[in-house]
């Protein structure tokens, strides 16, 4: 009897977990790849009162059957919100021709049946609109498509097969516009499985700028609904949504893209409102990112080369938050949202990692900075306005800390965007400013343009 009852218990622990982490996923609001903003505290029965209303049903606040059904079904991992519905911001590309390049392949399919399935879901935008898309088979394109598994560099990791099918992410600089399929699902052009045409036309409604529709008949609707791609037109809903973006307020036509290479869309590195996203040192040489891009500077050389991350770290299918080195280990940490990678030179070690590995509270989404201090064996985290020292010794925070950033570095206001310690000199970056810290006189003894280190 105790045996069944502990049998029972289990089985209803993992049916409470599962039916929160549902509501937590899809409706907390809080995922930064769609521009939400995140929400206060909601509890799991207002939520459950959300997500049927959102669907529908019956407003209980309680776990029915259909209400059951509806989260058992595959489905977008892009959260819900609501008939049609915009990214909060209304995210939309400024321009008519729009690049895509499906850089990563399914097995389950050949390439041909994949090209053909991915350009039938974009005519179903393009032939309600004035959008065109272009093919483009190297370089950076608008919508980079690929077909992943697990973790896969965006922190939002897929979940194997059924549940999350794939998402995408609005329109916007880096990330923006990209769609991602999860590899372990049963991909067909068929409907034995998932029809690749039905998921694809949907992801890339999302990266047009549309959120999830609460419209049973629209594309939009989060969960799988097979489409036959032969006559395949769009529901109302997803017209009115899509020409509200397109035709409504539409963008003049802009020239096509040729297929880009690495360097050649990058930011103005002379510009003097450059600013970056992190600097580290990998080897022998500096790194500073922006966006996507990365300037790689070798040691005695003053200036820069710039590349895609995606050159030099091929797993990191995103920008990155911040990024630091502990040069004695050849080992180097590279940082987005909850998750880093370490790094060996450029050869990543696994899959992301949670932040919280280094002892950092739950509070902490997001590292802004970081840098580590050779004497002292500490690493210093950025966040917000405080700064955090880590002991890479005994793996803790050192007491103390948090403290404020403006106390510990004077002269220092605003922000830390990257840090570096470069021949026993700790530099911050804030801004298009690059700030030299003294640590024995402890004060800020130098300022320079953060792009002065590019050459220029």
């Amino acid at each position: 009897a105790v045996g069944l009852m502990s049998i029972l218990l289990n089985h209803f622990f993992c049916f409470m977990n599962f039916h929160q982490e549902y509501l937590s996923k899809y409706f907390s609001k809080e995922a930064d790849y769609i521009g939400m903003l995140k929400a206060s505290d909601t509890s799991l029965v207002q939520k459950l009162r959300e997500m049927q209303s959102f669907f529908g049903l019956r407003v209980t606040g309680r776990l029915d059957r259909k209400t059951l059904q509806i989260m058992q079904t595959p489905r977008c991992g892009v959260p819900d919100v609501g008939s049609y519905r915009l990214f909060p911001g209304i995210p939309k590309w400024k321009k008519n021709i729009i690049t895509y390049r499906i850089a990563k392949y399914t097995s389950k399919l050949s390439q041909a049946e994949v090209d053909t399935a991915i350009d039938l879901g974009l005519k179903a935008w393009s032939s309600v609109t004035p959008l065109h898309f272009q093919k483009i088979h190297s370089g950076e394109a608008d919508i980079m498509i690929s077909f992943e598994v697990g973790a896969h560099g965006d922190a939002y990791p897929f979940d194997g097969p059924r549940g999350t099918l794939a998402h995408a992410f609005a329109p916007a600089e880096g990330l923006g516009g990209d769609t991602h399929f999860d590899d372990e699902e049963k991909w067909t052009m068929g409907t034995n499985g998932f029809n690749l045409f039905t998921v694809a036309a949907h992801e890339f409604g999302h990266a047009l700028g549309l959120a999830h529709s609460s419209d049973p008949s629209a594309l939009m609707y989060p969960t799988y609904k097979y489409q036959n791609p032969k006559g395949f037109r769009l529901a109302s809903d997803d017209v009115r949504g899509i020409q509200y973006l397109y035709v409504i307020n539409p963008s003049p036509p802009q020239p096509p893209l040729q297929p880009a290479h690495p360097g050649s869309r990058s930011p103005e590195k002379c510009d003097p409102n450059l600013s970056f996203d992190a600097v580290t040192v990998v080897g022998k040489e500096m790194l500073f990112f922006k966006e996507r891009f990365l300037w790689r500077r070798q040691a005695q050389m003053n200036s820069a080369v710039p590349g895609y991350i995606r050159s030099a770290f091929p797993n990191i299918l995103t920008n990155i938050d911040a990024a630091y080195d502990i040069p004695e280990k050849g080992t180097a940490y590279f940082f987005k949202g909850r998750y880093y990678w370490p790094s060996k030179g450029f050869q990543l070690m696994g899959s992301p990692r949670s932040i919280s590995d280094f002892a950092l509270p739950s509070s902490v989404s997001q590292v802004d900075a970081a840098v580590y201090l050779k004497d002292t064996r500490q690493t210093l985290f950025f966040v917000g306005n405080q700064v955090y020292s880590y002991n890479e010794v005994n793996g803790r925070i050192d007491e103390g800390y948090p403290k404020n950033i403006e106390e510990e570095f004077s002269g220092l206001t605003g922000k830390v965007d990257a840090a570096v310690e470069v021949n026993g000199s700790v530099y911050l970056f804030s801004g298009p400013n690059a700030y030299k810290y003294d640590s024995e006189r402890e004060d800020i003894v130098r300022v320079v343009k953060a792009n002065s280190w590019l050459g220029c």
